[in-house]
């Protein structure tokens, strides 16, 4: 099963256990502030998805893989819950809604649409395991020989964020070989059909391309109730930018 980071509710709990996904080259671990902070009301579990972090070593990143998985997680905490999944995270949490919707009470989507993109983020796979970790110790070092390939120094510090310096030498915690191999399935869509007949919020970076207005019809026939909300000044990485407007919108959204 799938590693969890699982923050316990600080008061009663009132409210179903909010599973958070996180997007490709990430982790639990990226969601630590914002999943203690909506741990107020309910038990809060991020996921380390498959040949990420923690989580098992798989030879594929489908879809209906990443889906299979989560409903595992879920089971195990005793459906319904509410799910949150950004970009990958949040194609997988669609399928899984589309798949398994008695799973699922409430869903968010955090920018990205049930669509296939044209972008391409295997040279980040390469730029990550093409680094030479033989004489790495401290995690400038590693942002310092990273930035030859990587120019965008907060995408340096994400990725950076999943290496583990306590190895020796250090080492990746993402399968970057299965993870490039599989690219075309994690940008691409599966083509799913269905409904999923529940409240759904697709939450978008006011800043980024990602959900645009075409995609709106497609949303709107496999989620019939969707809502959509823009968090200005906010990119593809609206829960890192703009960390407590994206906190307030989802905690809205979950408890109306």
């Amino acid at each position: 099963m799938l590693a969890t980071i699982r923050h316990a509710a600080s008061a009663a709990r009132e409210l179903p256990t909010l599973v958070i996904a996180h997007g490709l080259y990430g982790s639990a671990r990226n969601w630590g502030v914002i999943a203690r902070r909506l741990a107020d009301r309910r038990e809060v579990v991020a996921v380390d998805m498959r040949n990420h972090g923690d989580s098992p070593r798989a030879e594929t990143q489908s879809y209906p893989d990443m889906a299979t998985d989560l409903a595992e997680v879920i089971e195990s905490l005793g459906p319904p819950v509410d799910l949150l999944g950004h970009s990958m995270g949040g194609k997988a949490a669609m399928q899984l809604a589309l798949t398994w919707p008695e799973l699922i009470r409430r869903l968010i989507v955090a920018d990205i649409a049930p669509v296939a993109y044209t972008h391409d983020q295997s040279r980040h796979a390469r730029a990550m395991g093409g680094l030479d970790l033989s004489d790495i110790t401290t995690r400038a070092e590693a942002d310092a020989a990273l930035a030859a390939q990587v120019e965008d120094p907060a995408l340096r510090a994400f990725f950076l964020q999943s290496l583990d310096l306590r190895q020796h030498p250090p080492r990746w915690r993402l399968n970057l070989e299965v993870l490039e191999a599989e690219m075309p399935k994690i940008v691409g869509w599966p083509g799913t059909e269905g409904s999923f007949d529940h409240p759904t919020l697709f939450l978008t970076g006011a800043l980024s391309s990602y959900v645009q207005p075409e995609h709106r019809e497609t949303i709107r026939t496999l989620f019939p109730k969707a809502r959509f909300a823009k968090i200005p000044g906010a990119g593809h990485w609206l829960h890192a930018e703009k960390p407590r407007e994206f906190e307030e919108t989802v905690r809205v959204f979950l408890e109306a």
